[in-house]
């Protein structure tokens, strides 16, 4: 297959289709596994209610706001590359929370159904999908593109998560 632009062969990036079928198992293992860091379950784990919407040592963001960014991010850069009517939201005002405490007491967990529960779409696009493929309503990005976006984005913000546990004194030793 040549590049439309130059006439040139493509790339390939695997040889194989074990290549692929390596490299997908990786990049979802990163999507769903704890790998060199906490993941997202432990990180959220067992978090006190009372402290939720904490701002502990002038830190810019409770767990409250963290956890629901995360939630807004996340859910934005799968619907970007997902679907084509997409809206995102303004930024930077449309991806966090307006208050540092969670508007009641269902809010937070409401936040990490939703959270688990597109990145489990994430997981089922990428195992069905050409993830290499441009996507043409997504600036021509690819899936496997905005999945390590979305891990790079994820690990920023659970590393917030961990150290604001860490100041309240509520973040277990491992």
């Amino acid at each position: 297959m040549a590049n439309k632009k130059t006439n040139k062969p493509a790339v390939r990036l695997f040889k194989t289709p074990t290549d692929l079928t390596t490299f997908r198992r990786e990049l979802l293992s990163h999507v769903t596994e704890e790998n060199a860091h906490a993941g997202f379950d432990t990180v959220v784990k067992d978090f006190p209610a009372k402290l939720r919407g904490v701002r502990p040592n002038d830190l810019p963001h409770s767990a409250w706001e963290l956890v629901e960014h995360l939630r807004i991010a996340q859910w934005d850069i799968i619907e970007y590359a997902l679907n084509p009517r997409h809206k995102s939201p303004d930024f930077p005002d449309g991806y966090w929370p307006k208050s540092p405490e969670p508007p009641d007491l269902k809010a937070w967990d409401k936040s990490i159904v939703a959270f688990r529960s597109d990145r489990k779409k994430l997981v089922g696009a990428l195992q069905k999908a050409d993830a290499l493929a441009p996507i043409p309503h997504a600036n021509s990005q690819s899936l496997v593109s905005k999945t390590i976006l979305l891990i790079d984005h994820n690990a920023y913000h659970l590393g917030q998560l961990i150290l604001l546990r860490r100041l309240l004194r509520i973040w277990p030793d491992h």
